[in-house]
């Protein structure tokens, strides 16, 4: 048996971190035990005074990959934090990962700039990196300064401007059920231990 890892991305400001914390608490009542991967804890890590260039991205991610899937080698459930602008980042989860899905949030770009700036509880993301962007002090903020690849065919899309996270989250464990079968495998660990 192996563990399985949703990737949760979109914009920054998109819902990503709240959502995924959501999630993550609402598995845990069901008795589904879950690794929340957040891109942010692994570069505090791996680079603990990030320049977010390209080269350095590829490592990050590259290094997130390889934890994720080596946690659900190891019967680990994951949920990925982050928003992984380039394609080929997801891609190599989904080509390395046996049981992956992707979860896109989509939300216009205005409206994560707003939900940015009023942010209170940051998940150890950077913060007002496109008031950054707007004035020139960064150049790398994904929408802005590098681009965003939006997720060709996600297993899910939620449309994080007309839907709120706890709607997201429900969606998103129930995925989780249909696809992975997380609930009986609860029910059958829970069984195995009477």
């Amino acid at each position: 048996m192996v563990g399985w890892a949703i990737w949760i991305t979109g914009l920054p400001g998109s819902g990503k971190s709240t959502i995924a914390h959501i999630v993550a608490r609402r598995l845990l009542k069901q008795h589904i035990h879950t690794q929340l991967l957040s891109v942010e804890m692994l570069r505090n890590v791996l680079t603990p005074r990030p320049k977010y260039s390209g080269k350095e991205r590829r490592v990050v991610y590259g290094a997130l990959v390889f934890v994720a899937n080596l946690l659900t080698q190891n019967n680990v459930n994951v949920l990925i934090d982050a928003t992984g602008n380039r394609r080929s980042y997801r891609d190599a989860a989904r080509m390395s990962i046996r049981s992956f899905a992707e979860v896109y949030l989509k939300c216009p770009l205005e409206l994560c700039m707003r939900r940015e700036m009023r942010r209170k509880r940051k998940f150890g993301a950077p913060s007002r990196i496109y008031l950054k962007a707007k004035k020139g002090v960064s150049k790398t903020v994904p929408g802005l300064g590098v681009p965003y690849e939006e997720p060709l065919s996600p297993e899910v899309t939620l449309d994080t401007s007309k839907l709120g996270p706890n709607e997201c989250a429900e969606r998103i464990v129930n995925v989780i059920r249909t696809k992975f079968g997380a609930g009986r495998q609860a029910r059958a660990a829970n069984a195995s231990v009477l």
